[in-house]
């Protein structure tokens, strides 16, 4: 067997944390390779280590059977290894040719040789069957097409071995096909992929090896062929994970929550449609296609420019994010750290954050009471598997995944009526993936009722009752979650000709 990458003995020690200890990590060539785990299982730092964005406190790293010492990512492109991040590195107001050649321009008398660099992108894109569209401004073309550039980048550069950090996070299920034939194209014609995710559908579809780290360690490598998703899934988190396996249906017909023709600027266009019960109402579509406006128009933090909200049985006239949440409706926010937490504050008072002023924590109406405080924190953190459990630690100290327990916590707990969630699992592994929507299923059967927005489709399907498809601010269909498929949703999320103007 010949290796493009050997990784030996890799520890990476940060100040408070050892994010790799002794990890071996082996990569066939010519082979599309699966790095999983949950957050803060230490992929993303071993590949920065592979990537040359980090120097390993131990261990060594062979690329061809050479051993290499990267001190930055331009080492690493030397020696033939591309790397295309979550979030894409593009300039939106460049070409796609510009954006492919950039740092590494065809010239003409030391000018920049705007024709050649049309002709070189266009050659590419012919032996590599792209279809990139060299003259088009990045910002005009889909995000599937922008994730071809990027990849289009690390070829240009001669990349033989590609690193795809959450490849699939922003693409619509036939995105995500055409993804799949695009990567075993490369393997054909002799690139090996490694792809750093946890959507496990993709490392299923897309992987012939898959090696699972947890804790900072690697658990196993294995052929994709002879496992399944459940089994990596215990690997990853160390124990079953049963992501809306079974979940009872609690929906009632009474309406917790109706949009009546509700448009806001250009986002949301004459939306419509009724939240039950008990219900959780999945809210689908492309990113930026209108599902956080209406979650926030439904908080109360927008107000729509036309249309009526109504919030169990009655118009809301004045729109006060404040009122809606003493109404019983806990909200969580798409973005965490700008909108849900203040990262330089404890734990503690995070999980108070918006209810500070409830007589429970006052002493005399003025003063807050500690210790309601602190019993607050330790039942939530306790009751919600906060990690780590030390209620004074700063919130910007906490992973991705526990800082949306935080979250979570604080406003389904509080929550009577209604929890609206804007793509609570982004950026959470399936360990705290299956804890949320445990907790959503568990408030729909005491009678609440759930609004929730996820670009995660398998996810949405398996934990919904009903699923609202939109695109470009339109709604284009109300299904139900047990009666419909993943092309029958990938196909309303890119229809926005055919608008759902009934509320159902």
């Amino acid at each position: 067997m010949e290796y493009a990458v050997e990784m030996r003995g890799i520890t990476m020690q940060f100040p408070a944390v050892r994010a790799n200890d002794n990890v071996d990590f082996s990569v066939l060539k010519g082979e599309i390779h699966a790095l999983v785990g949950e957050n803060g299982a230490g992929k993303s730092t071993l590949m920065n280590i592979l990537y040359g964005l980090y120097s390993p406190t131990a261990g060594e790293v062979y690329v061809n059977g050479r051993k290499t010492e990267f001190h930055s990512a331009l080492d690493a492109i030397q020696a033939g290894i591309g790397m295309v991040h979550q979030h894409f590195m593009l300039i939106p107001r460049m070409t796609v040719a510009e954006n492919v050649v950039l740092g590494a321009e065809p010239r003409k008398n030391r000018l920049y040789d705007r024709k050649q660099a049309g002709k070189e992108v266009e050659q590419l894109s012919a032996q590599y069957d792209f279809s990139l569209p060299a003259r088009a401004i990045v910002r005009d073309i889909s995000l599937g097409m922008q994730q071809r550039v990027e990849i289009a980048k690390a070829l240009y550069r001669k990349a033989d071995i590609i690193i795809l950090d959450e490849p699939t996070a922003v693409l619509t299920p036939q995105e995500i096909d055409e993804l799949g034939n695009m990567l075993q194209q490369l393997k054909s014609i002799g690139k090996t992929i490694i792809i750093i995710t946890h959507k496990m559908k993709e490392i299923m579809d897309f992987s012939d090896r898959i090696t699972v780290l947890r804790a900072g360690k690697k658990v196993i490598t294995v052929n994709t062929e002879e496992t399944d998703a459940n089994q990596i899934t215990e690997y990853m988190v160390g124990r079953e994970v049963h992501l809306g396996q079974g979940r009872k249906s609690y929906s009632q017909e009474e309406v917790m929550l109706e949009f009546q023709n509700v448009s806001y600027q250009d986002k949301v266009k004459n939306v419509s449609f009724k939240l039950k019960k008990g219900e959780i109402l999945g809210i689908a579509g492309i990113d930026n296609s209108g599902q956080k406006e209406i979650t926030e128009l439904a908080a109360g933090i927008l107000t729509p420019d036309s249309g009526k909200i109504i919030h169990n049985g009655m118009e809301v006239k004045i729109y006060s994010a404040k009122e809606i949440k003493e109404s019983g409706t806990g909200f969580v926010p798409q973005d965490r750290h700008r909108h849900g937490l203040v990262l330089g504050m404890s734990v503690e008072d995070n999980l108070l954050l918006g209810y500070q002023r409830l007589a429970e924590f006052r002493n005399k109406k003025v003063f807050l009471n500690r210790k309601a405080v602190s019993d607050n924190a330790i039942d939530k953190i306790k009751n919600y598997d906060i990690r780590p459990t030390d209620r004074t630690v700063l919130t910007g100290k906490l992973s991705g995944g526990n800082q949306q327990k935080v979250v979570v916590a604080r406003e389904s707990s509080r929550a009577k009526r209604m929890i609206i969630a804007d793509q609570p699992s982004r950026g959470v592994d399936i360990g705290a993936t299956e804890l949320i929507y445990q907790i959503f299923s568990d408030a729909c059967k005491k009678g609440e009722s759930v609004l929730l927005s996820s670009l995660e489709l398998d996810e949405i399907l398996a934990v919904t009752d009903r699923i609202m498809v939109v695109a470009e601010g339109w709604v284009t269909g109300i299904v139900d979650s047990s009666k419909t498929t993943r092309t029958e949703i990938g196909m309303m999320m890119v229809n926005s000709a055919s608008k759902q103007e009934v509320a159902e």
